[in-house]
């Protein structure tokens, strides 16, 4: 069986030790450090596919601070004293850009989005601020438009209860989100302008046929104190250690690398969200209270002033 093509420095018991390049049997390419025959230290390692992974490593898997570029132009990035990889796997804070623009920066759990993070859409410049469990918004955020935001609580991917929309410090919209269960399409695409303002690209990410709807209830001048909390960190029930401790299967790449074991390569994470056009959420926050709501004061979409509304 071809084991792949070694040249570097060994050890005393002939394993691979210290500085070495490798040329693996499916043509993967690993030159970097080595400890006791294991990638260990810091190590670059291209995959035969295009992918190719520089940083740190432990025991033979990505473990520490390292770049992940992805054939399709995509890359997540794990800076040492903001976050790193554990045990092969985004854990704890990095950045992931995404093909289009779109860049992810927050805390990730087992490869997941899980935590507090912010997803940018850089074709409105739109951006969620909140909370993350397992690859979803849930819990408290800030949908951040050019001209508005929207304070409330995320539920699967879609707003729920009660929220805030603010415009530029000067004026806020009071209501609530409330899912629907849409089983006629007819109905569906009647709705389709009062759904919530962003979608998913994973089908699987929301339910079927329910759909998130503003209630507006009243409209005033801007009042800090009426603002929901903001979002606090998810708990995270598994430790740094337990993960470390976990062991890997042998497709991690934890082997023995004189028998020839290799990195899987891994699948790009799916976009999160799809942001609408600018036009379209502008006209879905500015839209008029619902029939039968009396806002006090009244105010009209002339009241918003044009200014950008300032990053918190």
């Amino acid at each position: 069986m071809y084991r792949g093509e070694y040249e570097g420095e060994r050890n005393d018991s002939n394993q691979r030790h210290g500085q070495g390049r490798a040329l693996l049997p499916n043509g993967d390419v690993y030159e970097g450090k080595y400890r006791n025959g294991k990638r260990h230290g810091r190590g670059l390692y291209v995959f035969r596919g295009g992918a190719r992974y520089e940083g740190q490593w432990k025991k033979g898997v990505k473990h520490g601070e390292g770049k992940f570029q992805y054939p399709d132009g995509s890359w997540y990035e794990a800076h040492l004293d903001a976050g790193e990889w554990k045990r092969d796997m985004r854990h704890g804070y990095g950045a992931y850009h995404y093909p289009n623009g779109d860049v992810y920066e927050g805390s990730w759990r087992k490869n997941l989005r899980h935590g507090l993070g912010n997803y940018t859409y850089q074709s409105s410049g739109t951006k969620f601020m909140g909370s993350w469990v397992d690859e979803r918004m849930e819990g408290r955020g800030q949908l951040i438009h050019p001209k508005h935001r929207y304070h409330g609580t995320w539920g699967k991917n879609l707003p729920e209860g009660p929220g805030v929309y603010t415009f530029s410090l000067k004026w806020m919209q009071l209501g609530q989100y409330v899912h629907m269960k849409v089983s006629d399409q007819d109905l569906a695409e009647a709705l389709d302008e009062e759904r919530a303002e962003e979608s998913t690209k994973d089908p699987s990410a929301i339910p079927l046929g329910v759909v998130a709807l503003w209630r507006a209830t009243k409209v005033g001048k801007y009042d800090p104190s009426l603002l929901p909390a903001e979002p606090v960190p998810v708990t995270i029930t598994d430790s740094v250690q337990s993960i470390e401790s976990v062991e890997l299967p042998e497709e991690a790449g934890v082997k023995e690398e004189e028998a020839g074991e290799s990195q899987e390569e891994p699948q790009a994470p799916e976009q999160a969200v799809q942001d609408k056009s600018p036009e379209e959420a502008e006209q879905l926050a500015s839209q008029e209270i619902q029939e039968g709501i009396q806002p006090e004061p009244e105010v009209s979409a002339e009241d918003y002033p044009d200014t950008e509304d300032e990053d918190f």
